[in-house]
């Protein structure tokens, strides 16, 4: 998927182009909600685990899991 428009609601400036989505808006649904309450709960695993009844090892390697996605991501684009 590629944006190819962007357009200010205020001025009506438009850009178009072709423009790869952000590495974190390629994540899947899960992972992205799971990157925003980890930023919510300022970076804990140890919250994490309490929030999701996991333990911190599982927790640990969920993020894990992501941080590999996001470098596969990332360098799809380089």
């Amino acid at each position: 998927m590629q944006v190819t428009e962007l357009s200010c609601t205020e001025c009506d400036t438009k850009i178009s182009g072709s423009f790869p989505l952000p590495a974190l808006l390629r994540l899947n649904p899960e992972d992205q909600k799971f990157i925003l309450d980890f930023i919510k709960s300022s970076g804990s695993l140890k919250v994490m685990a309490r929030q999701l009844e996991l333990s911190y090892p599982t927790v640990r390697n969920m993020l894990d899991r992501i941080i590999d996605s996001l470098e596969k991501l990332e360098a799809q684009n380089d």
